[in-house]
């Protein structure tokens, strides 16, 4: 089986960091772009299982990457999970996302959500 992919769209390197670990333990394989405009043109060729999007992005604001994604057909079965430090501009998009975790978003608490959204055939019979 393929391994499931990770997009996590994210400017502060620590904070992606832990996201990154924490998915990486969760069984997926990362990719970390810091800049909304990078995140858009990576979204045009690939259709990860997950992204991990922060709303105030270089570049390119969080919620334009967020309606790409719901609007791309190739993207249609990519789960969104919105972490943000702004739950006024989260309470705005979050019809639009599967999940909005308000920072700061702790380590257990993102891998045990990413095992969650796992495909039951890829939980590896893990307990989750």
């Amino acid at each position: 089986m393929p391994e499931l992919q990770c997009l996590i769209v994210e400017d502060d390197p620590s904070q992606a960091e832990i996201f990154s670990t924490a998915l990486k333990q969760a069984g997926y394989a990362v990719t970390w772009i810091d800049h909304g405009g990078e995140a858009l043109s990576f979204l045009q060729n690939h259709a990860p299982h997950i992204v991990i999007l922060d709303l105030h992005l270089p570049e390119v604001a969080g919620t334009d990457i967020l309606r790409a994604i719901r609007e791309a057909p190739h993207l249609s079965a990519t789960r969104v999970i919105l972490a943000t430090a702004d739950p006024r501009m989260a309470d705005t998009v979050a019809a639009d996302s599967d999940l909005v975790l308000i920072k700061p978003v702790g380590y257990v608490q993102l891998r045990e959500l990413a095992r969650r959204l796992r495909p039951d055939d890829a939980r590896s019979g893990e307990n989750v």
